[in-house]
């Protein structure tokens, strides 16, 4: 028991990591990006924002610290997935939509 007879050298993987990491790379270069208007009364004058989490930070070291965490892949990730059910497929489901007859019978 223990290793396999025909295999001498073991198979090396490719890390999962990798393909992952460029999923989550939104962020836009900096030259792109439109300047926000002032306004004193949010943090860093409001020019520091997540478009995703909907929120302000005071400057782009605590904005780019908020990019790696958890809720903020997670919130970018459910945006990026599918739409949300449109009022068709509702009617679909409670029936209301359009009849399925079945298929159709030749006339002879």
């Amino acid at each position: 028991m223990g290793r396999c007879p025909t295999r001498k050298v073991k198979k090396r993987r490719l890390s999962h990591k990798t393909a992952r990491r460029d999923k989550f790379e939104l962020r836009k270069p900096e030259a792109e990006v439109k300047p926000l208007q002032l306004d004193e009364d949010l943090p860093g004058m409001g020019q520091f924002y997540c478009l995703h989490c909907d929120r302000y930070f005071s400057n782009t070291s605590v904005r780019d610290d908020h990019f790696k965490t958890k809720k903020h892949k997670k919130r970018v990730k459910i945006m990026k997935g599918p739409a949300p059910h449109s009022q068709l497929d509702a009617d679909l489901a409670g029936g209301m939509g359009m009849p399925d007859n079945g298929p159709k019978l030749m006339s002879a």
